[in-house]
């Protein structure tokens, strides 16, 4: 894969923003398996958690091999500690992620605008942004990822003292309306429940990770509301880059799995 560090001036964000990309190459030498075509590469949206930036998937797992074998690029962004959300007192990261972002790497970069080319995932925190991005526009996505994911921010958010609310406050700014708002995945996913075109789902959490009872309270309702979702709950997994490690991998094996056509 060829490597890419993108700075580009962000109009939603009034600064200057940095983001990986990965683009498949059709050799890559010794001991990497490449497949590239003459076409425009698929595109996997990869977002981090919430100590992480663009960084952290290249320096923490092999993805960039996973990725070799399929026609597929991968696109970085970092987003503070905004939850990818429009922060109350702060950026407007949602804006960036979910409009600014594809536009501007389809400028610069060849790469599908198919939305069956299209794929979102992230850990943890970037596992919420993940899922809002597909319940919100379900429309634009093949197949989102949701790994240890901070799925349910209402329930999160539920008897927590004082004094761990402050952050969340500067980003969503009053907690009493995040339920049934359109920062809330469980509102999301019964709003979209009817839409024509839905994405394949993959949801997956150790069942010792601290956000274990969040996937349990988000797979079935998302069953629930008619959506696709294949659920994953690893053993003693916990909170850590092995587990995610596996998951990216396997979640690349799902987008290739559930294709209709050859790649």
């Amino acid at each position: 894969m060829a490597f890419l560090q993108i700075q580009f001036y962000s109009d939603a964000l009034s600064v200057a923003s940095t983001i990986n990309v990965i683009l498949p190459e059709a050799n890559q030498g010794i001991g990497v398996e490449a497949r590239a075509k003459n076409e425009p590469p698929q595109v996997l949206y990869l977002l981090h958690g919430y100590s992480d930036d663009h960084s952290i998937w290249m320096r923490r797992t092999s993805v960039e091999r996973y990725a070799a074998s399929h026609n597929l690029a991968v696109i970085m962004p970092a987003v503070n500690h905004s939850f990818y959300c429009n922060e109350v007192c702060g950026e407007r990261y949602w804006d960036y992620v979910s409009e600014e972002l594809p536009e501007t790497m389809h400028r610069f970069l060849c790469l599908s605008c198919r939305p069956e080319d299209t794929y979102v995932a992230g850990l943890s925190m970037g596992g919420y942004g993940a899922m809002r991005l597909a319940l919100t526009y379900p429309e634009r996505f093949a197949a989102a990822a949701s790994f240890s994911g901070a799925v349910d921010l209402a329930a999160m958010l539920t008897g927590r003292p004082d004094e761990d609310l402050f952050s969340w406050k500067r980003v969503l700014g009053d907690l009493a309306s995040v339920p049934g708002s359109g920062v809330d995945t469980m509102y999301l996913m019964k709003k979209n429940a009817d839409a024509p075109r839905k994405p394949k789902l993959y949801v997956s959490c150790g069942t010792k990770d601290f956000l274990y009872p969040l996937h349990l309270r988000f797979v079935p309702a998302l069953r629930e509301n008619g959506w696709d979702v294949t659920s994953y709950e690893e053993p003693d997994a916990v909170h850590e880059w092995g587990f995610w490690d596996r998951q990216i991998r396997s979640f690349i094996g799902f987008i290739y799995e559930n294709r209709k056509e050859p790649v």
